[in-house]
């Protein structure tokens, strides 16, 4: 059982020195391979590289990688802006002077001026966060691996539940195969009755329309071409089931190929078993047409 499924998802969390950081990455069914990042400040180098390494992983779906980066000792810390302070403590002392007080300003009031005191970002350790970004991609990649290993496990069983469809459309066409409605004395007598009815109608034998009758009624009891191609369908679906890689498209193709033959056999059935037959195909087949959308 080597299908996969676009649908998929994956969660990683660590931290080093520098901070801590989750993964959630999400994936849905699409018709290419469409990726999104939502990267926080500082971590959009890596974008180019994650989708190299996504490519190596996935063929198709929609897919939304985030990434939650908190640093470490996030605390802003109080700084002492030295040019500052001594500009108030001089502004002070000039006030004091043009009043002709004498009396010092105090420490309280010279730091309660705007900009003396100022809370800052602690600084970052380039070195060190450079080092994080790499294991931060590491990350990526793992988590991207339990993403396709999630895909896989809904792949399984996508893959067995095929399996039962492909199971219940091979039953129905051997039972339009086998139906009675096909046997020679069946269409002998259908026909025979035909001709009744034409003689019925006419005081005469048109043998030519006898004969274009004949061929109606033949050529719509017959089909058997309809019953082997989808005996092959049917072969060709198994063997996908088997394949390596995207199958999804090829899928998506043989349902059409399915419904194809299901209408055609409906057309020409000429009972009423025929026609219950290839209409629970047609439920069948689009059951898989539903499911099929959700194949890598």
């Amino acid at each position: 059982m080597k299908m996969k499924s676009m649908t998929g998802f994956s969660r990683l969390s660590n931290a080093d020195q520098a901070g801590d950081w989750l993964w959630e990455l999400r994936c849905v069914n699409g018709k290419g391979l469409d990726l999104r990042f939502r990267l926080p400040p500082g971590f959009e180098e890596l974008d180019p590289k994650m989708r190299d390494i996504s490519r190596k992983y996935l063929r198709r779906g929609n897919c939304n990688f985030s990434l939650t980066f908190n640093r470490q000792g996030g605390a802003k810390v109080i700084q002492l802006n030295e040019g500052a302070l001594r500009s108030a403590a001089k502004a002070y002392q000039d006030a004091a002077k043009i009043l002709g007080e004498g009396k010092p300003a105090s420490l309280d009031s010279i730091l309660a001026v705007k900009g003396v005191l100022e809370l800052v970002e602690p600084q970052e350790d380039r070195a060190q966060l450079e080092k994080t970004k790499l294991l931060v991609l590491q990350d990526f990649e793992t988590a991207l691996k339990a993403l396709v290993q999630s895909r896989s496990t809904e792949g399984q069983r996508l893959s067995a539940l095929f399996r039962e469809y492909l199971t219940s459309i091979k039953g129905l066409v051997i039972r339009a195969e086998k139906s009675p409605a096909r046997q020679v004395k069946t269409i002998e007598d259908r026909l025979d009755n035909n001709i009744r009815l034409l003689l019925g109608r006419t005081d005469s034998l048109d043998e030519a329309r006898l004969h274009q009758e004949a061929i109606i009624l033949s050529t719509r009891a017959d089909i058997e071409e309809e019953i082997q191609r989808l005996h092959c369908h049917v072969e060709a679906a198994l063997a996908l089931l088997e394949e390596d890689g995207a199958v999804g498209r090829k899928f998506d193709f043989l349902i059409q190929e399915f419904n194809r033959e299901a209408n055609t056999l409906c057309s020409k059935a000429n009972a009423d078993d025929i026609t219950k037959t290839g209409l629970q195909l047609k439920v069948i087949i689009d059951q898989m047409r539903e499911q099929v959308q959700n194949i890598e």
